[in-house]
């Protein structure tokens, strides 16, 4: 992971650790029956009452093609846009002009807020999510071109994880501030206490309902025993959705009474949402604690087991791995490089993996624990994003020095396919490509500007 700036770094502090690093650039994770102690950042300005609210009318949008190939004249791919399709993958940046400011990329450490993130719609266009720097998560529509259609509207929150489509609209995930009451810790300061909420939208994106997916409800603050929020520590989230329950899988803080006072731990959790807003605790893929002191939490629908699947990368034994229960997919080591990457479908049954050791990136073929095949890609990164491509194809992509690169492998046999593809647009480690259904993947990227986003779409290919 990128290191963190240093002044955040100056004023975060670590007590009694275990021999496991965490990510690098990051401070480790604590040790079972030990707290870590951080300072208290600063939060934003108070948030407005929970609803969306609409924003003003979009800037204009403008694109830029980069022609990697050239399109198969007539070749057209299914789904509602009916994107060209191409004998190699064909990639287009659109700069988007945003009616409200988008955060900036900051140090992108998994304690930093994410700023932006896309979703397919099954009609061919996108919802794009950016956070604000107003305690607000904007939502606009793309249309097939990836320019704003209509005007966006906000919601309140002070950080955006994630966000999915449905033909109904969609959900988002993201954070809002939380109390963390008056309990006595048992050493240090592990501060803020906030919650996260999925919030459900219609395709007007007007609200449906909301519910939050942390626990603090019931008079349960963050330091009373038992409380389950979202600190500064490994927070970032993943949703997914059988069509009609929706699951978030993401990093999560953990209060354990201990005598007279609390000690926080980290951990993930998945929660599952029914489409009517009701939180379902005995869904039997969703875990109060999957993984622990984990990050680079990853979930996906298997529409063949009927399941959501998910994996993490965690400091237990250093792995990437399988929650609920721990079952190790890819062994690591400790040496402050583990970082796992994206999950996808694999073709026939089981699932693919990226992930990067020491900043080499592996696909790692699974169905229900350990690993069954390896490819190492030869590619050097940290940070590894991997996008269902298409019919039978999965699209890895990486940081390539100002820009990005990306290879199309096979989801059977994991063989790569083709040459290599360059996309003019800046990586970031926690972003991800979505999928679409007409064979497409898009990346939503920094315009440059508090007032631009770019979309990197890659075409569908033949």
């Amino acid at each position: 992971m990128r290191a963190l700036l240093a002044a955040s770094v100056a004023a975060l502090a670590v007590v009694a650790m275990g021999a496991c690093s965490s990510p690098a650039g990051e401070s480790a994770a604590p040790a079972p029956g030990q707290q870590v102690a951080a300072g208290s950042p600063a939060l934003p300005p108070a948030a407005s009452a929970p609803g969306s609210t609409p924003a003003s009318a979009p800037a204009p949008s403008a694109s830029v093609s980069a022609p990697a190939a050239a399109a198969t004249p007539g070749a057209k791919a299914a789904g509602g846009c009916a994107r060209p399709a191409a004998a190699k993958p064909v990639a287009k940046v659109t700069t988007v002009g945003l009616p409200a400011k988008v955060a900036g990329y900051g140090s992108e450490g998994d304690t930093e807020n994410l700023p932006m993130a896309i979703a397919a719609r099954p009609d061919g266009g996108s919802w794009l999510a950016w956070l604000g720097t107003g305690g607000k998560v904007h939502l606009g529509r793309l249309g097939c071109d990836d320019e704003l259609s209509g005007a966006p509207v906000s919601f309140t929150g002070i950080d955006l994880q994630d966000v999915q489509a449905d033909a109904d609209g969609g959900v988002l995930l993201l954070t809002r501030k939380g109390d963390c009451g008056g309990g006595s810790l048992c050493g240090g300061a592990s501060s803020p206490c906030n919650t996260m909420h999925m919030i459900r939208f219609d395709n007007s994106g007007k609200l449906v309902w909301e519910r939050q997916v942390t626990n603090l409800t019931g008079g349960r603050t963050g330091y009373d025993d038992g409380a389950r929020f979202i600190w500064w520590y490994q927070h970032h989230g993943r949703l997914a959705t059988n069509g009609s329950d929706w699951a978030a899988y993401f990093g999560v803080a953990i209060t354990v009474k201990n005598g007279s006072c609390v000690d926080i731990h980290q951990g993930d959790r998945i929660q599952v949402v029914s489409a009517n807003g009701k939180l379902l605790p005995n869904h039997e893929d969703a875990a109060e604690v999957g993984c622990s002191h984990a990050w680079n939490s990853r979930i996906v629908w298997d529409p063949r087991t009927r399941r959501f699947a998910a994996v993490c990368a965690t400091d237990n034994e250093c792995r990437i791995a399988q929650p609920n229960p721990y079952r190790t997919v890819a062994a690591g080591t400790c040496d402050g490089t583990l970082f796992g990457g994206d999950l996808v479908l694999a073709e026939g049954k089981g699932y693919w993996t990226a992930w990067s050791q020491g900043g080499q990136v592996r696909l790692e073929r699974f169905t229900t624990g350990k690993s069954t095949s390896t490819v190492r890609t030869g590619v050097a990164s940290a940070h590894p994003h991997l996008v269902s491509y298409g019919t039978g194809r999965m699209l890895l992509s990486w940081q390539s020095g100002s820009g990005m690169a990306a290879q199309v492998y096979d989801a059977g046999t994991g063989k790569a396919v083709g040459g290599r593809l360059t996309l003019a647009v800046k990586d970031h480690s926690y972003q991800a490509f979505k999928s679409y259904a007409d064979g497409s993947a898009a990346y939503p990227a920094t315009g440059g500007s508090t007032t631009t986003i770019k979309i990197a779409r890659v075409f569908p290919q033949v």
